[in-house]
């Protein structure tokens, strides 16, 4: 769904994600829009490290290494694209956040966010976990694996799918909506 949104009639389009790590979600996007600059932008420089092995052979593929919550971004982009990072920020951070991604989207341009929510009631939160929990053990992935997407878990500030939506609104986005929802996984869409 996050692939089928990111949606442009310009065949070359500036495109920005946003928390990109080893680039897979790029490399879906980059599939789509092969003549696309993309700007690929992480905290983390071996996470990006994967990603310009993924893309060795482009060179219309940019890399910055940085915090996107403060960064003073200074080019406008048709398309604003993430992908399982914006719920690590607190809730203020996503709101200032989504201020800044209209502001740099071009007139018309689109973001597309495929992120973790919560739930509307603690029991949801109690319920995603569960059957999250299920799943991996489910895998087949190491205990070692398994153990540590537990720990990183600890760590996620989701925030209401509603709260997100009126964020984005608040932030300057038209046409917002949440396009696809399983359990606490879901796509955000917005246009400036």
């Amino acid at each position: 769904m996050a692939l089928a949104l990111a949606e442009t009639a310009n065949p070359a389009p500036k495109i920005l994600d946003l928390g990109a790590g080893t680039g897979l979600f790029s490399g879906m996007v980059l599939q789509k829009y092969p003549h696309a600059q993309l700007t690929l932008m992480d905290l983390s420089e071996k996470m990006l490290e994967g990603a310009r092995q993924r893309f060795r052979q482009f060179d219309n593929v940019h890399y910055v290494v940085g915090d996107y919550s403060s960064f003073a971004f200074s080019e406008s982009y048709d398309i604003v694209v993430s992908s399982l990072s914006i719920h690590h920020l607190t809730h203020l951070a996503k709101q200032q956040l989504f201020a800044t991604i209209h502001r740099l989207l071009l007139d018309g341009g689109i973001f597309v966010n495929a992120d973790q929510v919560a739930g509307r009631t603690p029991q949801s939160d109690i319920y995603y976990r569960q059957r999250w929990l299920k799943s991996i053990n489910e895998s087949g992935l190491s205990q070692e694996a398994i153990d540590a997407a537990v720990e990183r878990r600890k760590v996620d500030i989701n925030a209401k799918l509603e709260d997100q939506l009126i964020w984005m609104e608040q932030a300057g986005f038209r046409d917002v909506d949440c396009m696809y929802k399983y359990l606490d996984f879901a796509v955000f869409f917005g246009r400036k």
